[in-house]
């Protein structure tokens, strides 16, 4: 294993977390995210809620990052409109607001319930 290149494949990695962090969506993510975790400190999470609130907010960045990257490379590659890639965008814009749709739905089937308790 050549350590030398392991190393840079994470400053590679932690340069793309930081350079996704420029954008707008990726910014209300993070915020939500840290919202989230707050909330969660108050609230007494379990351990096992705890694990899915982190799986969450990692995939829900992740997939973002993910939908960065794929318009990022059909801007290169297509920088003139089309619809094939105007429909590309979409499609990866859309795959991260139902994964987001979704984690703030069973983040409120987590937090309502503890919220009311009596």
């Amino acid at each position: 294993m050549d350590l030398l290149k392991l190393i840079k494949s994470f400053r590679y990695a932690f340069y793309g977390i930081f350079t996704a962090l420029t954008e707008q969506n990726m910014k209300i993510h993070f915020v939500s995210a840290v919202v989230v975790i707050i909330a969660g400190f108050f609230t007494g999470l379990s351990i096992s809620e705890w694990l899915v609130i982190i799986l969450l907010i990692a995939l829900v960045i992740s997939t973002e990052m993910v939908n960065t990257a794929i318009e990022t490379v059909v801007n290169l590659v297509s920088p003139e409109f089309h619809p094939l890639a105007k429909k590309a965008k979409d499609v990866a814009a859309g795959a991260v607001l139902v994964f987001a749709i979704a984690s703030a739905i069973i983040g409120l089937l987590i937090f309502i319930p503890k919220w009311f308790e009596q």
